[in-house]
């Protein structure tokens, strides 16, 4: 008897919303990305210092998700053993790394670099969002936009930091920033380390093979990838890209920067809204939403000029990346007990698919002109509507 109550008493806690646990997790995602959204702000510099191509800054955002296409082999590792403990050490991994590439003396030294950053980051996003479901009960959306935030929040106040470090201390300088990451690795050391993840990463053998899984929800994965494939060029365009559309616009690098936060801080309340709202509307209806309201604001910013320039940033920006929380709440969904493999198979297509864009995008911007680029990629992002509309009404 006293068992049955043990169980139930488990069973109704997995069923809560861990507030605590939901914020640590969320917090070193923060920690994480800070340091990951350092080189689209400085790219404008990396680009003069090296001499190099948009093409070629292009492939480094490219190396450095390669390490992404081990997700689903780091997936199947996260659902047999414990690995939380990725978690808590690739924020250290990143910092190191990322604070190094003012000091890279040529291309390869900066492409090592960035390689590095993508094993790290391979580590920590493929069971982080696992983790995420399993402290989030019936609220999956919102344990989502938490998780997600965290991550927003970052590329708000990375851009700010990078900035403002290479402006006290050069571009040469950017190691000072390392013993601030070490510093918050070690915080989250104490804070995720309790977390109990055995439910999920400590799986007995089934009978359903991840090959079997795979295919039984390969439409899905469809659906998404190509909501990522029409959309990643928009997305390129006003992230990466967007300090050099800026300053090719005769606009200073704080100016491009404050502008690269501006849109990623209104991502922050974006992804916050997003996938609680598709707790309540289904997560169709917000990614139907999200799909159309994109590229339209796209095309207001192209046409937008100055100080003017910033509220509409913030609009595009609330759209840009909502679609984060609810695409991720869609895979966390998926009746398999081979979580942290689905979700290493979803991040595999989204990173390989969006680094597919990020070159387009700089091969367009090279030979086109970055304004005729700008302009294809909004359209583009009109041609993720009919696939928004496929997805399941229902969970």
């Amino acid at each position: 008897m006293e068992d049955k109550k043990e169980t139930s008493r488990q069973n109704n806690q997995s069923k809560g919303f861990r507030t605590g646990d939901v914020v640590s997790i969320s917090l070193a995602h923060l920690a994480h990305d800070i340091y990951t959204s350092f080189l689209a702000p400085i790219l404008p510099l990396i680009v003069a210092k090296l001499g190099i191509s948009l093409s070629m800054a292009g492939m480094l955002s490219v190396i450095q998700k390669i390490p992404s296409l081990f997700n689903p082999l780091v997936g199947i590792i996260a659902d047999n053993f414990k690995v939380r403990y990725f978690v808590i050490f690739a924020p250290a991994i990143t910092t190191v790394s990322m604070s190094l590439i003012g000091l890279a003396p040529n291309y390869f030294m900066l492409a090592v670099l960035l390689f590095i950053t993508g094993i790290s980051s391979t580590l920590f996003h493929v069971p982080s969002p696992v983790m995420i479901r399993h402290v989030s009960g019936n609220k999956l959306g919102m344990g989502m936009s938490f998780f997600m935030v965290g991550g927003e929040l970052a590329r708000t106040l990375g851009p700010l930091i990078i900035v403002a470090a290479v402006t006290q201390w050069g571009l040469e300088g950017s190691y000072k920033l390392i013993p601030f990451g070490l510093t918050a690795s070690a915080i989250l050391f104490f804070k995720l380390r309790k977390i109990d993840l055995r439910e999920d990463f400590h799986k007995t053998r089934t009978k359903v093979s991840y090959a079997s899984t795979y295919k039984n929800f390969s439409s899905t994965f469809m659906i998404l990838g190509l909501i990522i494939f029409f959309r990643g060029a928009m997305k390129s365009a006003l992230t990466l890209y967007l300090s050099v559309y800026l300053t090719s616009k005769g606009n200073s690098l704080w100016f491009s920067g404050i502008a690269l936060s501006v849109i990623q801080f209104a991502g922050v309340i974006g992804t916050l809204t997003a996938g609680t709202l598709s707790d309540k509307v289904g997560r169709r209806t917000a990614m139907l939403v999200i799909a159309v309201a994109s590229p339209l604001l796209m095309w207001v910013f192209l046409h937008s000029q100055g100080i003017y320039t910033f509220p509409i940033l913030i609009v595009t920006g609330f759209f840009l990346v909502a679609p984060g929380p609810v695409m991720l709440a869609i895979v966390q969904e998926i009746d398999t007990e081979h979580r942290a493999f689905v979700n290493g198979i979803y991040m595999t297509i989204s990173f390989a698919l969006s680094s597919l864009m990020l070159l387009l995008v700089g091969f367009l911007s090279d030979h086109f002109g970055m304004d005729l680029t700008y302009q294809i990629s909004s359209f583009t992002a009109l041609l993720a509507i009919p696939f928004a509309l496929m997805l399941p009404k229902k969970r």
